[in-house]
């Protein structure tokens, strides 16, 4: 097992290289950089995507200046542009200072946002925990809730309950989270009937004198709609997944054995049933939590006025803030790869009899 961790651990880098090469490249094709958007802005156009447009009537001298490449640099001096460039790091070649660029990152240099004047690393941190809330509590809910149903529902397989609980989960799993978040907005949040829970925020802003308690309380007051949201369609693939996994196991030989010993059936289920058809559902779980702590929750933040790092990188690629783009792709592609090794330990963990250096020769 060491030998395939050591592997795995040295694919990490040229599998990282991989990804910000690729996006790097792309990003040098994409129009509206940085320097292009403070310029738009300078000259009043408010939006730099306004210039791609083709406004109205805008001739294609005025949009696209013959003195400079970038949107809005009419009537700017060229040694103004020329500044920017500099000052941004966009003078030098694309290979320069994409090798600059990764040298920093092997410092734990990440530079600093653009726009916002604070380091990457600060401003990943200070959005942490609201995606760490919002991926952490929806997850921990979303197992704790299918793996009992799962399990029920293999156990009473074809009733009339196994029934009636898939058609809820289904339709659950099929209401969009952002159309299910503005509902309760407007059922539980003052919208148009009780005023019950919060509207925006992590916390409420007496949240530093409130005692330990009043904070806890305070806390899950505030994040209850939003987990709702996000966890609601959550439910169907992990509680089926359950279900069919459990189903599998109790056909097998072994159950029927166990069963012609004389062992009750709940020590069947759990005893020798539970610990196979759990694999692929705990082993998995770094991977779930991951996934949704990157993932899904830019509308719900939006929605609910949470500031995470959902909006964060929506922000940063609509700004084209690179420091905070390739910062925050560099440590949560890392993070995914580190995670892919952990789930594969969790397998290990949960069943010895798997050994993935066979596999592999």
């Amino acid at each position: 097992m060491g030998a395939y961790i050591l592997r795995r651990l040295l694919l990490v880098i040229p599998t990282l290289l991989g990804i910000m090469i690729v996006n790097f490249t792309l990003v040098q094709f994409v129009p509206g950089g940085p320097i292009e958007q403070i310029l738009a802005q300078m000259q009043g156009e408010g939006d730099v995507f306004a210039g791609f447009a083709g406004g109205e009537g805008a001739p294609a001298e005025e949009t696209f200046g013959s003195d400079s490449e970038y949107i809005g640099a009419r009537g700017l001096p060229k040694e103004f542009i020329e500044e920017l460039e500099k000052e941004f790091g966009f003078d030098k070649p694309p290979v320069e200072r994409f090798l600059t660029m990764m040298g920093n990152y092997l410092t734990l240099d990440f530079g600093e946002s653009y726009f916002r004047s604070i380091s990457v690393i600060d401003l990943v941190l200070e959005k942490m925990p609201v995606s760490i809330s919002l991926g952490l509590w929806s997850t921990l809910i979303a197992y704790l809730v299918s793996i009992p149903l799962g399990i029920r529902k293999a156990i009473k397989d074809g009733s009339t309950f196994d029934t009636w609980t898939s058609g809820t989960i289904i339709v659950a799993y099929a209401i969009p989270g952002f159309l299910f978040a503005i509902l309760l907005l407007v059922l539980f949040a003052g919208g148009s009937y009780w005023q019950i829970f919060p509207l925006r925020g992590l916390t409420s802003d007496n949240w530093e004198s409130l005692s330990l308690i009043g904070k806890i309380i305070d806390y899950f007051w505030h994040i209850a709609l939003p987990i709702i949201a996000l966890t609601i369609s959550a439910f169907a693939t992990l509680t089926l997944l359950t279900k069919n996994s459990f189903l599998d196991e109790i056909k097998k030989q072994y159950v029927m054995t166990a069963r012609a010993k004389g062992l009750s059936e709940s020590k069947v289920l759990y005893g020798h049933v539970f610990r196979n058809a759990m694999l692929i559902v705990i082993a998995g779980f770094p991977a779930v939590f991951i996934g949704v702590f990157f993932g899904g929750s830019i509308i719900i933040e939006t929605i609910f006025s949470l500031d995470g790092l959902g909006r964060l990188g929506f922000e940063a690629a609509v700004a084209r803030d690179y420091p905070v783009i390739f910062g925050t792709l560099f440590i949560f592609g890392l993070m995914g790869l580190v995670v892919g090794i952990i789930s594969d330990l969790m397998y290990v963990l949960v069943d010895p009899r798997i050994d993935f250096e066979k596999r592999e020769g």
